[in-house]
């Protein structure tokens, strides 16, 4: 018993150790954007923003009144994607210039609503900057322009920055802050952002990218069908040739809350056995690098001695050294890493819940939409 749990704990702490000394350091949070509150007076006639909405009347008021202090001239194209809600009628009592409301045509076979929404968007977008948002996203005060500024100056045809999630109760602060740190660690932000590494990384909630660049890749209908629609889209923005970027940043704020564990696991079971690829193999490997890296360190600390005791401790510290940054990042108390064994463990059922489901037959499931497998 000794032996065994000397070697797991060993395995255990080598894994923390390589992840931390990662030339690419996916753990940090050093691709960072903010915004700039004295470009609130831009001209930005050259963006058009696209939002498909699909019953977001709770939030689509605030979403559009902070595009309408991001600059001059900015052009404003709202989908509504069969709501059933009065999202249309909040959308136009706004009165905002230079904002266009459009009707979706019934979803087509085989894209998902959002894709299709965006897709009818675009076709109406003659400016040489769109601006993919989500209908939930605030943005501060010259967020536009800052990313425009970026793109530009850094000879980028897509900058993507990563929304800051709600974190008003107990289950948004064990969970969602998890979130982004383990999307960064399967999508490194370092490396996503280096036009020769095949990894491609966007948050979709806000994309920025060249109009042109998304007609010569073919539009949303490149992607029509995909469930990670962000990633998906960087990863054809790259493999034609073109550069993205992609950050955290403070000034892109989701509205949306998840007040319920049942809220965030419905989120994160509509994405995560895509992430893996529908790969039963990849997902008893991933399981089996979970338990060993979050909770043999938690078992080692407790049940074991002498050597195996110490390397354990060894890898809690290190579990919380790298989730440290992204705590810090978003002012969370950093007592919420002493958790994360916790919140890995809820994060491995999602998974496992999202796989069941494929196998059942449902591909994904969202705001009242269920895709089935193909």
């Amino acid at each position: 018993m000794l032996n065994i749990g000397t070697s797991l704990s060993f395995f255990s702490a080598l894994l923390w150790l390589i992840t931390l000394l990662l030339p690419w350091q996916p753990w940090r949070t050093k691709e960072v954007l903010e915004g700039n509150a004295g470009n609130s007076l831009s001209d930005l006639s050259n963006i058009t923003v696209v939002i498909p909405a699909r019953n977001e009347a709770d939030v689509i008021a605030t979403t559009l009144s902070a595009l309408a202090i991001q600059g001059n001239g900015l052009k404003i194209i709202v989908v509504d994607d069969d709501s059933d809600d009065v999202t249309r009628e909040v959308v136009i009592q706004t009165g905002l210039n230079n904002l266009s409301l459009i009707q979706s045509a019934p979803l087509q076979k085989g894209w998902t609503g959002k894709l299709w929404a965006q897709e009818q968007g675009l076709n109406k977008v003659d400016t040489p900057y769109v601006l993919l948002l989500d209908a939930d996203i605030k943005l501060a005060s010259g967020t536009i322009q800052s990313a425009l500024n970026k793109l530009i100056v850094d000879d980028l045809q897509l900058v993507s920055l990563m929304a800051k999630l709600q974190f008003s109760t107990y289950w948004d602060k064990l969970l969602m802050p998890a979130f982004i740190y383990f999307f960064k660690m399967i999508y490194p932000f370092h490396l996503s952002n280096q036009s020769k590494s095949r990894v491609a990384a966007a948050a979709g909630g806000f994309i920025l990218v060249e109009t042109g660049v998304l007609k010569k890749i073919g539009g949303m209908a490149a992607i029509k069908d995909a469930i990670i629609d962000d990633c998906s889209l960087a990863k054809e923005v790259k493999s034609a040739g073109y550069k993205t970027w992609t950050g955290l940043t403070h000034a892109v704020i989701s509205q949306r809350p998840y007040l319920y564990l049942k809220d965030i696991w419905e989120m994160v079971a509509r994405t995560a056995f895509t992430q893996l690829n529908y790969s039963i193999v990849v997902l008893i490997v991933c399981t089996l690098v979970l338990i060993l890296v979050y909770w043999v360190p938690v078992a080692g600390v407790i049940f074991f001695q002498g050597i195996a005791f110490w390397l354990s401790l060894f890898s809690l510290i290190a579990m919380f050294i790298a989730y440290l940054p992204t705590l810090n990042f978003y002012h969370l108390n950093p007592g919420w890493g002493l958790l994360m064994p916790l919140t890995a463990g809820l994060y491995l059922m999602m998974t496992w819940s999202s796989a069941v489901r494929y196998w059942k037959g449902e591909r994904s499931r969202w705001k009242g939409r269920v895709y089935q497998n193909t």
